[in-house]
């Protein structure tokens, strides 16, 4: 039987199309029952037996057979090792992607991640500083495949912001250590880093165990139950987000080579059977022709099924009346990934309020940003891009506010402040600030 890829066609003429579209964008993030109770066995485990627990479950799902726990640990020897072990062709690719990440993330410190103050007319200095988080976890997926990228995309700007220790995890099922990893962990400054994952990786990052230090937050991708844990320890660490499954929005004019925006499709589409991918376009012939391009190409991609069960299951290629039409329903989508593949980008692009990431016209592939272009990858999902905003410096600091009061500014604020404290009947409050006033 012919592996076929149908992504469903829509057009906003239609009279169903809210209904429709919203049923093709319906992904729910709430873990089932079943996963939650596996997760909070495992947490209360780790919580109570520590090393023992990890240990035990880590050998149970990936089959590793250690003795103890610090057995998993990778030493900064095995690190280089991998390093120096990929072929010249690796090792360049992996530096230069490094290089041009970090550079961003020190652009974006630079912008925002500074401490600043002022003294007003009276003496009274008032500011914000900022201060890197002590020691953070990073979780990299390991399973289905290998992400040394999300390795340099979590552990460079939290380096960059001056984190003390990062600590990373990452599954090893049957003892298969990718190379590319370690010598990512090796290039992006990884403090330690231990062949654990699961929920039980994130319950030893929140919680601590002999052998694994307690961390002040948890970021990185994972799967369901990863996810599940990350959203129950999240109070006593911080974490980044709750990621749902991958997505694509192709915003395109019908100017570039259809295959390319089947590729770009298929670009998500490959990471799972929840992966979304969507086109949206003024030019119905246009589309017709990308779905040809969609059924040449499908039986020469390695991973073939997964992309024609995303594609099948939650893919849609939307007719629009037009390019601002376009717009306004990627602003409903909110998506992780948009493309402006059209011959004028920036026309479209002050249009655009809410996604993870824009790449600005037909030879910016969504590919490029996921490894080398600099900004963050791990972006906002689930319409989440609404509210909320790429990894970045920031979320490896902290912001304290600094105020200094003079004698003269305590006679200009100390009245305000009395007369609101008495209002809320704090009577404590109001005389720390009576106190502080000239007697008359």
């Amino acid at each position: 039987m012919t592996l076929k890829a149908a992504p469903v066609r829509l057009s906003t003429a239609s009279a169903n199309f809210d209904a429709e579209f919203k049923a093709r964008l319906h992904w729910s993030a709430d873990a089932d029952a079943a996963i939650e109770k596996v997760v909070a066995d495992i947490l209360a485990d780790v919580q109570k037996r520590g090393d023992d627990a990890v240990l035990e479950y880590t050998n149970r799902f990936d089959q590793l057979g250690a003795a103890t726990l610090p057995e998993l640990e990778l030493t900064q020897a095995e690190l280089k090792a991998a390093f120096d072990s990929l072929p010249a062709v690796q090792r360049d690719a992996l530096q230069s992607a490094a290089r041009r990440v970090r550079s961003y993330h020190e652009a974006q410190k630079k912008a925002s991640g500074e401490s600043w103050s002022y003294r007003d007319a009276d003496g009274t200095l008032l500011g914000q500083k900022v201060t890197p988080l002590d020691r953070v976890g990073i979780y990299v997926p390991g399973g289905k495949a290998a992400y040394p990228s999300s390795v340099l995309m979590n552990a460079i700007p939290a380096h960059v912001a001056g984190v003390g220790e990062i600590i990373m995890v990452v599954p090893t099922p049957k003892g298969e250590k990718n190379p590319l990893v370690l010598a990512a962990a090796y290039v992006a400054g990884v403090t330690r880093a231990f062949t654990i994952g699961g929920a039980q990786a994130v319950a030893a990052l929140a919680y601590g165990t002999a052998t694994i230090p307690a961390v002040d937050k948890i970021t990185g991708p994972g799967n369901a139950y990863v996810a599940a844990a990350k959203r129950r320890v999240f109070g006593t660490v911080g974490i980044d987000m709750i990621a749902g499954p991958s997505e694509i929005l192709v915003l395109a004019d019908g100017t570039t080579p259809p295959e390319w925006v089947a590729m770009d499709l298929f670009s998500q589409a490959e990471h799972d059977e929840l992966a979304q991918s969507i086109l949206l376009c003024p030019d119905a012939a246009y589309i017709d022709r990308v779905q040809a391009e969609i059924d040449r190409l499908l039986p020469t991609m390695p991973r073939a099924e997964i992309i024609a069960a995303s594609l099948n299951g939650r893919g849609a290629l939307i007719h629009t009346k037009s390019m601002e039409e376009a717009c306004e329903i990627s602003n409903r989508i909110a998506p992780e990934h948009l493309e402006v593949s059209s011959s004028e980008p920036q026309r479209w692009e002050p249009l655009l309020r809410h996604a993870g990431a824009i790449f600005l016209g037909a030879f910016t592939s969504e590919s490029l940003g996921d490894y080398c272009a600099g900004p963050n990858h791990v972006l906002p999902t689930s319409g989440t891009a609404r509210f909320s905003s790429p990894l970045g410096v920031y979320d490896f600091q902290k912001r304290s506010s600094l105020i200094e009061v003079s004698e003269a500014g305590a006679q200009v604020l100390g009245p305000i402040a009395v007369t609101l404290a008495e209002g809320e009947g704090l009577q404590a409050h109001a005389e720390a600030a009576r106190m502080r006033l000239h007697k008359i």
